[in-house]
């Protein structure tokens, strides 16, 4: 039992984590009239997906050493 809840915490955090840097990364919305282009981007929801996912990893850290 201990062993598929570190399992699952591990794999949910490690998803969190790329997730998380993924929406880091790509742009949300971009407006491009000739040369002069303007990219908008709020990354406080993949701040706090990749939080979660850490917060998983360390769960899983803590639920290997029970």
């Amino acid at each position: 039992m201990n062993k598929t809840i570190k399992t699952i915490l591990l794999v949910v955090g490690v998803i969190l984590i790329a997730y998380g840097i993924y929406k880091v990364v790509s742009p949300e919305a971009s407006v491009s009239i000739g040369d002069f282009g303007i990219e908008a981007q709020d990354n406080n929801d993949a701040y706090i997906t990749i939080g979660l996912g850490v917060l998983a990893l360390l769960g899983s850290l803590i639920a290997g050493k029970k």
